[in-house]
């Protein structure tokens, strides 16, 4: 550029320098607008898959014998996987560009995802999380935070948010991802879809980077409740046929008081649900924050007997204060030394929580766990074998993005009150989206005890159609009291 203009300079008399100039110009304008239009054409081509996935491959089903006996159960369904299992011959990232680095290309493949690509299911990538998997927003400093379908200008949870997203958004047919403290049954449900944690090692975690052993499970998401009950038969190795039990539904209603959506979009849809269906008792209601707070007795050790409601009942309080510092203390245990050394470039929130986590020392351990074992048969004592807990599966609407610097600690000590149910008694819960709610999607949940877990997604799959319609039969009504003047105008 500065050569045509020192031409102009000594030749301003000249007009055919003149012409010369104003081409060499417009070209440079031209290749100028080009780059930005490609620049602009590469952004729409990375955000066309919502930046759910971090990187795409094919891994196709493992050959079959040329006359197969039957049709293999997940046979023709896509799916994708968080970036916190191995692949062979991929590095495991960990949702953070620094463990990236420092590690080198798996030599084998997670135990799950054999056991989905002989069961006929094709992987199509690795999905974004939040790093290390320590957070539950969904948002990641580095590779960006995948869009949520169903609420664009809210987080999509996490921390298995691309998982989750690439569900919604119908890249795949399901989608796995892990469960810590909430990690599938809060993106679940801010994006609108089915989520499953199964019961705590009851899926095999070989091949899978350690947030916290006594916490983590390997879950998935589905639009599709046949898809999450086949995908979870493979994973859990379950017998295909059981005698059939009738199911007895426990509302938590101090739970759902807790709630910002109202028991009418809820309870009273799954009450009305199962009317219509049989092999169902009537349901029974509970204080359930009461009856942990009777029948756990090492969580009087962490000093909730405040009856303050702010954030939660007292008891739920006390457990999900359990729960974090369990996770805390077992990921302190696991990367340490990493973090230490490596001193990685970690978001703002992911980076207080994993320096907390590696700078405290943890006294009486042995509490915690206690409080897990008294947890798990507190539940099975309540449940049995034929008992299902109704919950909300979380108590807020989805945040908006970048606002949780506002109110971060609010919204994790809710979210955890409830999150830490299943996390610390090790039981399965699903997640099970009723429609939205003033733009923002709700869901329901639905915990069994320990080792339920195709008792639980039986359940799930009879259920769902008739949620569905009552779901539908609300948003009429609704609609109709709205007119009349007798209900607020919230949509389904």
């Amino acid at each position: 550029m500065s050569k045509t203009i020192n031409l102009i300079k000594a030749n301003a008399s000249n007009p055919k320098v003149w012409i010369v100039a104003g081409i060499t110009v417009a070209g440079i304008l031209l290749l100028a607008d080009t780059t930005r239009r490609r620049r602009r054409k590469a952004i729409i081509i990375q955000r066309q898959d919502f930046g759910a996935f971090l990187e795409r491959f094919d891994l196709i089903p493992f050959p079959q014998p040329p006359t197969p006996p039957a049709k293999l159960p997940l046979q023709g369904l896509t799916f994708a996987i968080k970036d916190i299992f191995d692949v062979k011959g991929y590095v495991t990232g960990f949702g953070n560009p620094d463990w990236r680095r420092t590690h080198e290309p798996s030599d084998k493949m997670a135990l799950v995802l054999t056991a989905l690509l002989q069961n006929g299911a094709k992987c199509v990538g690795k999905t974004v999380m939040d790093e290390l998997a320590f957070g539950i927003t969904g948002e990641n400093k580095h590779y960006g935070t995948p869009i949520n379908p169903k609420v664009q200008s809210n987080i999509p949870g996490g921390s298995s948010s691309g998982s989750a997203v690439a569900v919604a958004a119908e890249f795949v047919d399901f989608a796995l991802g892990t469960d810590t403290i909430g990690c599938i049954r809060l993106p679940a449900s801010f994006c609108g879809i089915l989520g499953f944690r199964p019961s705590h090692q009851a899926v095999s975690t070989i091949g899978l980077i350690p947030n916290s052993q006594s916490l983590d499970t390997i879950g998935w998401f589905a639009r599709d409740p046949s898809v999450l009950r086949r995908v979870g038969h493979v994973l859990l190795k379950v017998k295909a046929v059981e005698p059939k039990r009738e199911r007895r539904l426990v509302f938590a209603d101090d739970l759902f008081q807790l709630s910002k959506v109202t028991k009418q979009k809820t309870v009273y849809v799954v009450s009305k649900a199962i009317e219509k269906l049989s092999g169902y008792q009537p349901p029974q209601h509970i204080n359930f924050s009461q009856y942990v707070a009777s029948n756990v007795p090492s969580l009087k050790a962490f000093g909730q007997n405040s009856s303050n409601l702010q954030y939660g009942i007292s008891a739920l309080k006390a457990l999900s204060s359990v729960m974090v510092s369990l996770q805390s203390y077992e990921f302190k245990t696991n990367h340490e030394e990493w973090v230490k050394n490596v001193k990685p470039r970690l978001g703002p929130e992911i980076s207080h929580r994993v320096l907390a986590a590696i700078n405290t020392k943890y006294e009486n351990v042995k509490v915690l766990y206690k409080v897990g074992t008294e947890m798990r048969a507190a539940l099975q004592s309540l449940l049995k074998d034929d008992g299902i807990l109704v919950i909300p599966t979380i108590v807020d609407p989805p945040p908006k993005l970048n606002s949780m610097k506002d109110y971060s600690t609010e919204f994790h000590d809710r979210a955890c009150a409830v999150l830490s149910i299943a996390s610390m008694s090790g039981g399965c819960q699903a997640c099970v989206p009723l429609g939205n709610d003033a733009g923002c999607p709700v869901s329901v949940s639905f915990v069994s005890c320990h080792g339920a877990d195709k008792f639980l997604l039986d359940a799930v799959l009879d259920m769902y159609a008739s949620l569905q319609d009552q779901v539908s039969n609300a948003f009429k009504s609704a609609l109709l009291s709205d007119v009349n003047g007798n209900m607020d105008a919230s949509q389904w």
